[in-house]
Order: structure tokens, then C-alpha cells, then sequence
């Protein structure tokens, strides 16, 4: 009788087969190879955003894509969410209650190790001076709300390959 398997050993196992049956292939397309990556080391996304029907439509549109992701509904939120697994990346809205969506940008693009993690400003707060500020906090891109579903995703792939 074969011995059971934990969860940890079963991911392990698979993992490692994964790896080995790429490594035998002649050639593995990069698309390939990323698709695998993402599938073993998904990638995490905080998402501060206190409009509920917004944060429902990011979880419908961004899971399927393998991302985890970690919701925040203002700063208060935000700060329990600091202590744990690091984040790949941030989606930030501007109208949060209590703190700004760019108090919050300037306050992470001055800690030493959130400085580096992409940020996409995700807002219906769009006029010009909005965007050139995000700009001048840091951001990587600006989307306005409504926004278009393939830009958003687009963004963040290449936004994330950058990081890399």
C-alpha cells in the first residue's frame, strides 16, 4: 500500500514533475514557460478599492487570470494587510474615505520595500491634474473607471513582466 500524500507533498510532487517534463522538452516557447510560472507562483495583487460592486467585478475579471488577490476598503484595512505575503502589485482608487488614494501612494512609494511594486491608479476621479499627480507619486499607469477589461489585464501582464 503506497503512503498518502499531505497537500504540501502532492504540490511538491506535482511541481517538481512539471519542471522536470519542461526541462526535457527541445525548446520551451517563453509563453509556455511563463504560463507554468504563473500556474506554480501566482502572482498577488492588492487591490485598495472601496466601491463593493468594483472590488466584485475586479475578483470576476482578475481570479480567472490565476491572480490572488487581497482586497483593502480604505487604510485601515490596508494596514493589516501589510504584515503579510508580499504583493507583486497594487490597483489604488483615489476617493477612499479617511486617506486619499494618493496619501496612500506617496506613504508607499516611501517605504523601502513597497517603493519598487508596481501601482495602477484605478479611478472616476480622472481630470488632468488627478492623473499628472498620480504620475508624479509614482503610479505605472492610470486607468480611468469605466475602464476596458483587455487594457487593465494587459496592463498588469506587462507591468508584472517588467518586475521580473
Amino acid at each position: 500500500m503506497k503512503k498518502k500524500l499531505s497537500t504540501n507533498e502532492l504540490i511538491s510532487k506535482i511541481e517538481k514533475l512539471a519542471k522536470q517534463r519542461m526541462a526535457t522538452d527541445s525548446v520551451v516557447s517563453l509563453d509556455k514557460y511563463r504560463a507554468l510560472k504563473n500556474k506554480l507562483e501566482p502572482k498577488t495583487l492588492l487591490i485598495i478599492e472601496d466601491d463593493e460592486s468594483m472590488q466584485k467585478a475586479l475578483v470576476r475579471i482578475l481570479e480567472p487570470e490565476g491572480y490572488v488577490l487581497r482586497m483593502a476598503k480604505d487604510a485601515s484595512e490596508l494596514t493589516s494587510l501589510l504584515d503579510d505575503n508580499p504583493v507583486d502589485l497594487i490597483l489604488l482608487d483615489i476617493g477612499l474615505p479617511w486617506i486619499s488614494g494618493f496619501e496612500i501612494a506617496e506613504m508607499l512609494k516611501q517605504h523601502r520595500d513597497l517603493k519598487s511594486i508596481p501601482l495602477i491608479f484605478v479611478s472616476g476621479q480622472a481630470q488632468e491634474e488627478d492623473i499628472k499627480k498620480a504620475f508624479e507619486l509614482g503610479a505605472d499607469d492610470f486607468l480611468k473607471k469605466p475602464f476596458d477589461v483587455a487594457k487593465l489585464k494587459k496592463t498588469i501582464k506587462v507591468l508584472l513582466t517588467i518586475k521580473e
